[in-house]
């Protein structure tokens, strides 16, 4: 269907698929709470006439729905890119979505690599804290370090455990887990320990300074984030301005995907309005890691 009516007739068709789809999502998301709560509120009751209310087939889809954005969020641009194609007649933007795909992947695995390394951070923090309290509590080293199972430290965990029970080598496990991107602090424990085995000194003091030296870094760098967040809600502001702009001209009856989409100024406009939105971003990712690298020199 081709002619001036094709977005207004899209646009009911397009909501009503978005405002279904999340419903359904959020249904989903909320089921296992509401099994819970009526579990507790019943008493303890059977909770089985909650779990038929929803048809099977309906709840396979919803787990693999689950599933898939868990995994794969940003396959949530190919939807995004179906709606403005419908709306705008045009597979334009249906290409750009495929292309913008691997660079949401890359962002993605960025933030959950570094939410990863965060919590090896703490749990490097959370490790010299529980051993220095516990030997000070009269326990030994090993017994206290063999007991330790922290889920943030990855599948070689459990060689320093078993190191520290049998008498194996405990500093090159410790150094071992410490390649991991977050758990660097870990050679200091590994160092602590050497020198407490050796030459007799106090492992419970060493781990001490391990850990405020990890917090201190901790809090630095949270500050420095912190003081960072004015600039990134800035260039997130900026980056939006543009998807304002389509709406309030959609509103007021111009149909600007039908222009930027179907006329050789609105398609110069919007590479030349993409090729700025990409430089701005990458202008403010440069000058936010320039900020980090500086505040990193800065504690070194």
């Amino acid at each position: 269907m081709t002619g001036p009516g094709t977005a207004p007739e899209a646009l009911p068709v397009c909501a009503a698929a978005l405002c279904a789809g999340a419903v359904l999502w959020w249904s989903a998301g909320r089921d296992e709470g509401m099994r819970r709560a009526r579990l507790l509120l019943a008493g303890g009751g059977d909770v089985a006439s909650v779990a038929g209310a929803v048809p099977p087939w309906a709840e396979e889809w919803l787990n693999r729905l689950r599933d898939l954005w868990r995994t794969r969020r940003e396959v949530i641009c190919m939807p995004i890119g179906c709606v403005l194609a419908l709306l705008g007649a045009s597979l334009l933007p249906l290409l750009a979505a495929a292309v913008a795909m691997p660079l949401v992947r890359r962002w993605l695995r960025s933030r959950r690599l570094g939410r990863e390394r965060e919590r090896r951070e703490a749990a490097v923090i959370e490790i010299c804290a529980a051993l220095a309290g516990e030997l000070r509590a009269g326990r030994q080293p090993g017994e206290v370090l063999a007991g330790l199972a922290p889920p943030d430290l990855g599948p070689s965990w459990p060689e320093v455990a078993a190191a520290a029970r049998f008498g194996g080598d405990v500093p090159g496990a410790l150094r071992t887990v410490g390649r991991q991107p977050g758990a660097e602090g870990l050679n200091g424990v590994a160092a602590c320990w050497r020198v407490a085995v050796d030459g007799g000194a106090g492992l419970a003091d060493g781990l001490d300074r391990v850990a405020g030296a990890l917090r201190a870094e901790r809090d630095q760098r949270e500050e420095l984030y912190a003081q960072l967040a004015g600039t990134r809600s800035t260039a997130v502001m900026l980056a939006l301005l543009p998807a304002f702009g389509l709406l309030m001209g959609s509103a007021l009856g111009a149909s600007p995907l039908r222009v930027l989409l179907h006329t050789p100024a609105g398609l110069g406009a919007l590479a030349v309005g993409g090729l700025l939105e990409c430089a701005g971003l990458l202008w403010t990712a440069r000058i936010v890691r320039q900020a980090q690298g500086t505040g990193g020199e800065a504690r070194a």
